[in-house]
């Protein structure tokens, strides 16, 4: 890879004045130092892509395709390179930040298979009423402007790729700035852009302190805002901004459901496995991770026995060893407040099941029953490797325990009864619910977003693309149609 003290200014490689060493969470060690733009840079970049925005619009798709393609491909050659970087500077586990590289080939190609077919047009007969008569609409969708996407640390690559890709696809500029502590992974991304023949302007990827940020963010030539966060901040940004469109991607505190009529052996030893798994595969830093586990009361105790056994089969440890399932968090005062909220639940009654120890930067995967009302566990997004236990006595009640949380991203539903499947789709006050698996399933073709404090908009390729474009109707008129 090339050096990373670069970032890319429109187009190009750059350094600044300042710069600053990314640390790896696992063993403190320094795996890169990162250039950091000026102020002067910055605002380079933001007039480049306002500057090219008509041009990189009016591009031709196969050469928007095309790039897209080349990222995609140019990812999946160097996916054990890229997925070593990632877990080095994130604390990931290298056999899930294999999947994340996986992931974003993935996004990379949807987004070039969709750049071939988006707006193409949908006409529309007018003569409907008699004033309409030789007249036709035809709409089409247009660029809002130049994207500003923020991306966090947990899916360094992905949740970057998520904002990058859709843009590129329907020629909208975009200034990328990754989160500060995972820097690295979203600067590789500018360096397969640098390889394609994308306009100069198009695209750059800045890795600006986020107290530069609010600047960035008020900037009128930047008219669209794709930020992936906490809801304190997502919400802050939108504030400030409440003339801009703002798609946020915030917190959740997901909610796996394991209902009466997923009771064989065979049923719960899935269940446990797949809730065991994800409430840890990425030390619970997911916002679909599985942090509650609400149980019928027909079910619950051999359900506990069996996720209790399945958290405590989790391997921690070094994430560069693909044996690992669980690393440490992003940083030790991550873990530290992961601990607080523990011990915050213990000392109001909580019964710890396992777990419950910290060292470092690394928690240890938890389970916890009887977790009173009240304390932060019960109500805040804990992103960390922790899930809570609930017993219910029917449906009715494990589907208003779903509802009563603040956020609403995703649920699971263990169900085999399409009756109440159908019925979670149709309660259930979240952006997605997920049967007979954990809430942390996503495809990253599909529609990926929140309700109440979760969020508004929705990432997923061709959903991204709609929230960068606006529909424009065009009336012709004198027609013999």
């Amino acid at each position: 890879m090339t050096s990373t003290h670069a970032f890319w200014l429109a187009g190009r490689q750059a350094t600044g004045e300042d710069s600053f060493d990314v640390h790896s969470p696992w063993d403190g060690r320094v795996v890169g130092t990162v250039s950091v733009p000026t102020d002067e840079q910055v605002e380079e970049a933001v007039a480049a892509a306002y500057a090219v925005t008509a041009e990189f619009s009016a591009t031709p798709a196969h050469v928007r395709a095309a790039a897209l393609d080349h990222v995609s491909k140019r990812l999946a050659e160097r996916t054990e390179e890229i997925a070593q970087l990632i877990s080095a500077e994130n604390g990931k586990p290298v056999k899930w930040a294999r999947g994340e590289v996986g992931r974003a080939v993935s996004v990379f190609r949807f987004a070039a298979e969709e750049a071939r077919r988006f707006n193409g047009g949908e006409a529309q007969r007018l003569d409907t009423d008699a004033g309409g008569v030789g007249r036709l609409a035809l709409t089409r969708r247009f660029v809002k402007g130049p994207v500003l996407g923020i991306a966090p640390f947990n899916f360094p690559l992905n949740l970057c790729a998520h904002k990058v890709a859709p843009a590129i696809a329907v020629g909208a500029p975009i200034i990328l700035k990754p989160a500060p502590a995972t820097p690295l992974s979203g600067l590789i991304l500018g360096e397969l852009l640098a390889e394609t023949d994308l306009p100069a302007g198009s695209w750059s990827v800045l890795p600006v302190a986020n107290d530069k940020m609010p600047a960035l963010v008020k900037d009128e030539r930047l008219p669209v805002i794709s930020f992936t966060g906490s809801d304190t901040v997502g919400y802050a940004i939108q504030q400030s901004v409440p003339h801009k469109h703002c798609t946020l991607e915030l917190g959740g505190n997901a909610a796996a459901v394991v209902l009466d009529d997923w009771s064989s052996e065979a049923d719960l030893d899935w269940a446990a496995t797949r809730i065991a798994t994800f409430s840890n595969y990425q030390a619970g830093q997911s916002c679909i991770s599985v942090q509650r586990v609400i149980a019928d009361a027909s079910v619950y105790d051999r359900l506990v026995e069996k996720v209790v056994a399945n958290v405590q089969a989790q391997v921690t440890g070094d994430p560069s060893d693909s044996a690992t399932d669980v690393g440490p968090l992003v940083s030790e005062a991550a873990a530290q407040r992961v601990e607080s909220w523990v011990d915050e639940a213990v000392s109001a009654g909580a019964k710890l099941l396992t777990g419950g120890k910290r060292e470092g930067a690394s928690y240890e995967p938890t389970v916890l029953a009887n977790v009173p009302d009240g304390v932060k566990l019960a109500t805040e997004e804990v992103f960390g490797p922790v899930l809570t236990l609930q017993r219910v006595e029917n449906t009715d009640e494990a589907f208003a325990a779903v509802n009563e949380s603040k956020f609403g991203l995703q649920t699971g539903v263990f169900t085999r009864n399409v009756q109440t499947a159908f019925r979670a789709h149709r309660e259930l006050e979240v952006g997605g619910v997920i049967i007979g698996d954990a809430p942390s399933y996503r495809a990253d073709q599909m529609p990926y977003g929140g309700v109440k404090q979760s969020g508004v908009g929705r990432e997923g390729v061709r959903y991204a693309m709609d929230d960068y474009t606006y529909e424009r109707v065009l009336v012709l008129t004198g027609l013999d149609i």
